[in-house]
């Protein structure tokens, strides 16, 4: 089944259920085509967020609660599935979460419900993060938040390596970066890091060569090339010269365990396979696991598609177990000062 000779043996878990078939192909002949016209215009269009305040509507997991944190320049929120304590609690560990939407759409909304199953599923708390989007910064700052993000947790009691990074789509990206920053800030080593259809990579040439380029049901390959372009013109306007690393030609060595999800038709497993190539070839442990026929982040529709609320046990199983793993004593540095922060008061779950 992998495209590249992976160093990390995927598991592929087989099962494609009526539901999952039907949003499937419901993406391909509506959303796909959008986006297909989008990756073809001659200009950048960013239309608004739209989906992100329908998604207020959306009822997340019974029993959820959560409140507002202000961020030194972005809004997140605390949330608490039914049943999960805080370091207050006794309980000290903790997610730091990151949605997806290419940087470009989606937030706390649209990612509520998935966040609060991966609560429930874990047993930890999870800083959702709010973090700046292009077209209005660029992917840098989204990345300067989830640091500022980080030390709101160590801010707060939490250790390096009990905090896991989790994200899906860019928000995979996000978390291997941010993880890679914390590192390198001498903060210590988080627990490890959870990838949901990460895009880890944002030069297409792996994508297009890849089995997967026009099997997608969510992506069409040339709006996976846009993207790359939107992103470089937003660094040039706002006057990037450095090149960014993306998270598989980041330093891999020293990095946590990680679990990758991904579909076996994402033109995104291209992304996947490479990273899991390069963090087992590293030394890192990596569990890469390929669900057949799911579409992108299947996650996010578990309250309909069977093989997504086992996909979220998966994760609960692998965090949880993070704790068991010995921690090198290099995971161990000293703790910078974090950035202190404010909560406002707020929210009730549902």
């Amino acid at each position: 089944m992998a495209h590249l000779a992976l160093a990390a043996r995927p598991t592929y878990v087989r099962g494609s259920s009526l539901r999952s078939k039907a949003l499937g192909l419901g993406l391909r002949h509506t959303l796909r085509p959008l986006l297909g016209l989008w990756g073809h215009l001659p200009f950048d269009v960013f239309p608004p967020n739209v989906v992100e305040h329908v998604a207020k509507l959306l009822p997340v997991h019974e029993g959820t609660m959560w409140r507002t944190v202000d961020l030194p320049t972005t809004t997140s929120e605390w949330l608490q599935a039914k049943g999960v304590d805080e370091i207050s609690g006794g309980n000290d560990k903790a997610i730091l979460y990151f949605h997806g939407g290419a940087f470009l759409t989606c937030g706390l909304n649209t990612h509520r419900r998935l966040v609060s199953r991966i609560s429930y599923a874990a047993k930890q708390p999870v800083l959702n993060v709010g973090y700046r989007q292009m077209p209005y910064e660029p992917i840098n700052e989204s990345v300067a938040d989830g640091v500022d993000a980080f030390a709101w947790l160590l801010d707060r009691g939490y250790r390096a390596e009990d905090i896991t990074i989790t994200g899906d789509s860019a928000g995979g990206y996000l978390a291997f970066s941010v993880a890679r920053a914390v590192i390198d800030k001498g903060w210590g080593r988080p627990a490890g890091v959870v990838a949901l259809s990460p895009l880890l990579d944002f030069d297409p040439t792996g994508k297009k060569a890849h089995r997967n380029a026009d099997r997608c049901q969510l992506f069409p390959m040339h709006a996976v090339a846009k993207l790359t372009d939107v992103s470089l013109r937003m660094d040039t306007r706002r006057g990037i010269t450095t090149e960014r690393v993306d998270p598989v030609n980041m330093p891999l060595a020293d990095m946590p365990p990680a679990m990758i999800h991904v579909g076996s038709r994402e033109v995104l497993m291209a992304d996947a396979e490479l990273m899991a190539n390069r963090l087992v070839s590293a030394g890192v442990p990596c569990e890469l696991q390929v669900w057949e026929k799911q579409i992108h982040v299947f996650h996010a529709a578990a309250s309909w598609v069977p093989e997504a609320r086992l996909a979220i046990e998966e994760i609960g199983a692998f965090v949880r177990g993070l704790a068991e793993r010995e921690v090198p004593s290099s995971a161990a540095a000293p703790v910078a000062a974090a950035v202190p922060t404010t909560d406002t008061a707020a929210a009730t779950g549902l």
